[in-house]
């Protein structure tokens, strides 16, 4: 695996995928103990989960735009929270 730096983001954008980070975690391990028995939390996890990695996906896809990060087929990007910066990760 090869990680190289490419970029950063402000503090105030690292805050917010941090908090879809975080909560798509937390539904993921939710998800390994709701069953569909529960139909109405089931749904509503199911739902929540979708959201929650839409804007995910829109948040790596602005801010691509934005500052016009490095990309590659065969990788993906990677945030240190601690510092901002944005890694570039190829296998």
């Amino acid at each position: 695996m090869v990680k190289k730096l490419v970029g950063s983001v402000t503090p105030e954008e690292r805050n917010e995928i941090q908090a879809l980070f975080e909560r798509r975690n937390g539904l993921n391990e939710l998800a390994k103990i709701v069953t569909a028995d529960n139909a109405e939390l089931y749904e509503k996890l199911v739902t929540d989960l979708g959201s929650t990695g839409t804007k995910f996906q829109a948040w790596w896809d602005r801010m691509s735009d934005k500052y016009k990060w490095e990309s590659a087929d065969d990788g993906n990007w990677e945030i240190n929270f601690d510092t901002c910066d944005i890694y570039l990760v190829r296998q």
